[in-house]
């Protein structure tokens, strides 16, 4: 099992500890999580939250504000970052409507969906799903190959990564021209369906795709799909 600061990794756990219990007062982890906010090298857009959202998503969530999983749910509805590519999921805000434990209501167990991109790209949180060895590390589900891929990172070590990583780099073969200006006119709860598909050899070319975009739900509904045709079960 994770350590007592992780969320347990099915949305459907028992709530078994009060949110005073939660609430680390003495090592809130927002202090430093906000400093590393502050010197991201990347675009990032704290959405605000709602309390009584926040309140709810980290009694669901059962991890405390010791923690930066914490601190992102308890402190933020979520941050879009490099200008809304990438989601990193909180308690919900008008441009990021989804909660960190409502968005992982009926997905798979053994897993805890914490953040997304535009193209359908899925980071998840192994709490089981992918083997007893990588407990509590992140792990990337890539449209353009459909596999889940170890990141080899922490939560922690996953966010800095968002916050001040080379995003550039990591995406050098999904950015096309122009991307900005489609993604900036997204909300938090679509993404971008590109035809032909990323994951066939026609659609290896982002920018000469047909592109549509369509609710988050629909691209994480045709991967997983997708995944078991081609791919097999995980």
């Amino acid at each position: 099992m994770l350590a007592s600061t992780a969320p347990p990794l099915h949305a459907q756990a028992p709530i078994s500890r009060p949110l005073a219990e939660l609430l680390n007062t003495h090592e809130p982890a927002w202090e430093f999580v906000s400093q590393w906010i502050r010197d991201a090298k990347n675009t990032v857009q704290v959405l605000p939250k709602t309390p009584a959202r926040a309140d709810s998503t980290l009694l669901a969530a059962q991890v405390t504000t010791r923690s930066p999983l914490g601190a992102i749910v308890y402190e933020t509805g979520g941050l879009l970052i490099d200008e809304g590519w990438l989601r990193v999921l909180g308690s919900g805000s008008p441009a990021l409507n989804r909660t960190l434990m409502g968005w992982n209501k009926d997905k798979p167990a053994g897993l805890l969906l914490i953040a997304d991109d535009v193209l359908g790209g899925f980071y998840a949180l192994n709490g089981g799903a992918f083997g007893p060895e990588t407990l509590g590390k992140v792990f990337y589900f890539a449209p353009d190959n459909l596999r889940w891929e170890p990141t080899h990172k922490t939560y922690s070590e996953f966010l800095l990564f968002c916050l001040s990583g080379d995003l550039p780099a990591y995406y050098r073969n999904l950015y096309w021209k122009g991307w900005q200006q489609e993604v900036r006119a997204l909300s938090g709860n679509q993404g971008i369906m590109c035809y032909p598909f990323l994951f066939t050899k026609e659609g290896k070319n982002t920018g000469k795709n047909k592109r549509s975009a369509v609710p988050v739900q629909e691209l994480w509904s045709f991967g997983q799909s997708m995944q078991q045709q081609v791919n097999g079960s995980r």
